[in-house]
């Protein structure tokens, strides 16, 4: 990583974090000591920062460098990822799978082993936004996202998702096609229709409700799908 990579990662931290409603431009440049221009021109990609200034802005939010890197995880078990290959996904947050672009060390729960094959046979289909995202991270299954969706989900199970498909389109013709989806501050593991402006949200069991979502004006089901279910673990 060089100085460039680092830069464009706190750029996109600071933004996520604005995003998120936890910080404003104003606030990045009175506690870093910079013009609002300044700080204005850095998020929206039209200025760098110095290096003294990258320290200043990454001092001001309590961030380090080894915060900042982005987590390697890639390891095969065979050189060219042939048959064979594993690749080390990270397990980590509802709310990390739904809003970093990158995941860091200190955000992974644990990881799981993956056959590359398996991870190749997925077909990609992102909105832009999440294109230049890490593709694959995975996160447990909590009491009520197992409930709606079993027997098919157990409590527990670990669900990876390919944040590199968030399109309604059915990924299978003919088949359903399991999403994870922003609900409120959490996130629904459901079937999914997209219809009249609307996502609807199909559980599996049938004592848990239908949910619908309206879209707003500017809004896309892109916006609300996190990513599609590719695999499910389970321990036995």
């Amino acid at each position: 990583m060089n100085f460039e990579d680092l830069h464009e990662l706190l750029r996109m931290e600071m933004i996520r974090r604005i995003d998120a409603g936890l910080l404003t431009g104003t606030a990045i440049a009175r506690q870093a000591g910079f013009q609002q221009a300044h700080i204005s021109n850095f998020l929206n990609g039209k200025r760098s920062l110095s290096l003294s200034g990258l320290d200043r802005v990454m001092a001001a939010q309590n961030l380090t460098v080894d915060q900042m890197m982005p987590l390697e995880l890639s390891a095969s078990s065979s050189a060219g990822g042939g048959e064979g290959a594993m690749e080390a996904i990270p397990v980590v947050s509802q709310t990390t799978a739904m809003e970093d672009a990158l995941v860091r060390a200190g955000s992974v729960i644990e990881v799981v082993h993956v056959c590359v094959s398996k991870l190749q046979d997925c077909r990609a289909r992102a909105s832009a936004k999440v294109s230049g995202w890490q593709r694959f991270v995975a996160v447990h299954a909590d009491a009520q996202q197992a409930a709606a969706m079993d027997p098919m989900i157990a409590v527990g199970a670990t669900v990876m998702l390919d944040r590199h498909y968030n399109s309604p389109a059915q990924y299978r013709a003919h088949q359903k096609t399991l999403y994870a989806v922003r609900s409120g501050a959490g996130l629904v593991l459901r079937f999914l229709d997209f219809d009249d402006d609307r996502l609807i949200l199909r559980p599996l069991a049938l004592d848990f409700p239908v949910q619908l979502v309206a879209l707003g004006k500017d809004e896309t089901p892109a916006d609300y799908i996190v990513g599609r279910v590719c695999l499910v673990i389970s321990e036995l």
